[in-house]
């Protein structure tokens, strides 16, 4: 089998669902990683038009995808035959749907946009971060409620390792690149980030403590050096994000610069 090419910015979470993923499965891949400034321009733009990451060519198969969703139930569809992380069944298998799409259209949009409010925007706008906080904690109480069996009708009061079935798939998978970094999203102390949502840390952590997860998370460690780039994306030695933006706008180099 031919590796799989994943391309990415790395700072973001959404290529390390991917990565996560093929890492579990054990699927070859290769990454093909650059920096921020060039998502919107030739080679990744002419992948990808909506010029966001992560894409993937598939030389197995001649594909090229965009929108994580989509790529990684490409991904099971293509080589998850022993359903490790899947289902066959109709019940499960649509559940396993509705969370991933729950992940795809709420959990990363809303996240996206507390971050960007709470840590990108050049004015502190109180009435956005508030929302947006808020529909980040919405989202929390909501997989709360599930892992905890309270909003379980069909089993009301019995708590879940899983978000369906007896193991972890794609849906539990998908909410950990986003969750893993609530704490810079909200600008809450890591030791707060789940206060309030006893099952949903459990559940994290269970899955963060996955040879998997280390290893995707080494990888990122590895492309964010190469590119001298700070745990949050940013360049070492740059100031705050309204500099990084104001640079890339600019066409300006925003390499790291010397202390």
């Amino acid at each position: 089998m031919k590796p799989i090419r994943v391309w990415m910015a790395p700072p973001g979470p959404n290529p390390w669902k991917v990565v996560f993923v093929l890492e579990e499965l054990q699927v070859p891949f290769e990454i093909v990683s650059f920096k921020f400034d060039n998502i919107k321009k030739p080679p990744f733009i002419d992948l990808n038009p909506n010029g966001r990451v992560p894409a993937i060519e598939d030389p197995n198969t001649d594909i090229v995808l965009w929108e994580s969703g989509a790529i990684i139930n490409y991904i099971l569809e293509q080589y998850d035959a022993k359903k490790t992380l899947s289902f066959d069944t109709v019940k499960e298998k649509h559940q396993v749907q509705q969370w991933l799409f729950f992940q795809c259209s709420g959990q990363g949009p809303y996240f996206g946009q507390a971050g960007w409010f709470n840590v990108l925007h050049p004015e502190r706008i109180p009435s956005c971060m508030n929302r947006y906080n808020a529909e980040v904690h919405r989202i929390l109480s909501v997989l709360e409620g599930w892992l905890s069996g309270e909003s379980d009708i069909k089993n009301k009061g019995q708590p879940k390792k899983w978000l369906v079935g007896d193991k972890m798939t794609i849906a539990d998978m998908s909410f950990v690149p986003w969750n893993d970094r609530i704490d810079a999203t909200i600008s809450c102390a890591p030791e707060d980030k789940f206060k309030g949502y006893p099952h949903v840390q459990a559940w994290h952590e269970r899955m963060i403590s996955l040879p998997s997860w280390k290893a995707a998370m080494e990888m990122r460690a590895a492309k964010m050096d190469e590119q001298g780039l700070m745990w949050n994306g940013m360049p070492k030695g740059m100031k705050s994000f309204q500099e990084y933006e104001a640079k890339i706008a600019a066409g300006e180099d925003t390499g790291p610069r010397e202390n």
